[in-house]
């Protein structure tokens, strides 16, 4: 060790990079950031064409906090020579494959990323009051130890798997998350069943839909919720992604909190109308002449069980409201559950210092540290764990960038966030 970095970093997602970009311009601080993968890339498994981000472009890497950083979105577009064609587009959603591209160009021109680095283990050395990071270069296998006062947690979500489908295994069960790369396993299977009714769960049964004339292949949605339902994106509904309401949530109650999430579903959990107009439309003109669509859209459905029968699934389902129990025979699943947060194995060597609540979840600092013993003079701070202590906004893109300006203006001392007039809701009693 050479040195002792002011921040580490641990994961280089979009809420990584956003720390990153931002840190990038902040005068003395020493900063490193490293990811396990050999390259970046976001959500690959995702990037159907034709897919857009359900955020504004302006919800990039660092324009919410500081617009005129060489980071934003529009400077990726100048750099590239699109910015003509981007202005006559008038996208205020931008594609989703051209989002990963402008985070791609980000985190290979940021000096400070370093990919290929696997973290294996956080220690605290109380002698030098720093954190003690182990390091494996994936390429050479080498080891070596980075110190850092602070370490921010960016490791992302995994992909949320029910217990209905933990048993079954194989290439008939697939995750959202790797979509793409089994669509054509999926092409060539007589009957697909989606899983879920997010975004996510919509597009992939749009782009199956719009294949299936050339697939011939029985599609069938299933959701837990009452409806296929769109997001709410009123105006004043959005309001629930700013930091007043942020601040607002963290301060109620942890039973209330726990309470209040699941409620706020269609929030976070909801279709874009654009998507629901397309499924819909899609329907609609291939009925014109009478013909069926073999595509059946079943909401208020639970998926108790899932279990083989020769070369098939059989689920056994429960309609939520109803109380029936019913069976549906199909060639393939596609996962679209969610995402769950996760506590990396790395931080074992630290769970003795950590204050976890009742449910085993870290305790979040309104600045997003969590909290330690005290004998632990380091800050350790999370990106996207926090949605038990922060609300819906923790995995919104929208809120990524004032997040890591927050962290940022924790660990300097001072204030890297810029002015905010606020929501126009009054969250609370007055």
């Amino acid at each position: 060790m050479t040195m002792t970095y002011d921040l580490l970093g641990i994961g280089l997602g979009p809420f990584g990079l956003s720390l990153a970009a931002l840190a990038d311009g902040v005068d003395d601080l020493d900063a490193i950031f490293v990811d396990q993968r050999e390259s970046f890339s976001w959500h690959p498994g995702l990037l159907i064409e034709g897919a857009t981000l359900q955020v504004p472009f302006l919800a990039d890497l660092v324009t919410l906090v500081d617009p005129t950083s060489r980071w934003s979105f529009l400077s990726y577009l100048r750099e590239r020579g699109r910015l003509f064609r981007f202005y006559f587009a008038e996208r205020f959603l931008v594609p989703r494959r051209e989002y990963d591209a402008y985070l791609r160009w980000v985190a290979e021109s940021l000096p400070s990323c370093r990919f290929g680095t696997q973290v294996e283990e956080v220690t605290w050395d109380g002698d030098a009051g720093a954190f003690r990071v182990t390091c494996l270069d994936v390429a050479t296998a080498r080891r070596s130890t980075l110190a850092a006062r602070n370490v921010v947690l960016g490791v992302g979500t995994e992909p949320s798997v029910p217990a209905a489908f933990a048993a079954v295994g194989g290439k008939q069960v697939v995750h959202v998350a790797d979509y793409l790369d089994h669509r054509p396993l999926l092409h060539d299977a007589g009957s697909v069943t989606v899983v879920g009714s997010g975004q996510s769960g919509a597009e992939v049964f749009l782009d199956l839909l719009q294949a299936q004339p050339a697939t011939g292949t029985s599609l069938r949605w299933l959701s837990r919720t009452s409806a296929f339902a769109p997001m709410e994106y009123s105006k004043l509904g959005l309001e629930h992604f700013t930091p007043d309401y942020t601040a607002y949530f963290h301060g109620l109650p942890e039973q209330t909190r726990d309470a209040l999430v699941p409620a706020q579903w269609q929030l976070y959990k909801g279709i874009s109308a654009s998507t629901i107009a397309d499924i819909y439309d899609l329907l609609y003109e291939r009925t014109v002449d009478g013909r069926r669509v073999p595509a059946e859209l079943r909401p208020g459905v639970a998926v108790q069980a899932c279990r083989r029968d020769a070369d098939r699934l059989v689920l056994d389902c429960e309609h939520v409201e109803q109380g029936e129990r019913f069976e549906v025979t199909t060639d393939a699943v596609v996962l679209a559950t969610g995402y769950a947060a996760r506590r990396p194995g790395f931080l074992d060597p630290l769970l003795p210092a950590l204050d976890l609540d009742e449910r085993g979840r870290y305790r979040v600092a309104a600045d997003y540290r969590i909290a330690l013993d005290p004998a632990v003079t380091g800050g350790v701070f999370v990106q996207n764990a926090e949605a038990h202590t922060h609300g819906v906004g923790a995995p919104d893109l929208g809120l990524g960038a004032w997040r890591a300006a927050t962290i940022l203006s924790a660990i300097t001392g001072s204030d890297v966030l810029p002015a905010h007039e606020g929501a126009f809701t009054s969250f609370g009693a007055p």
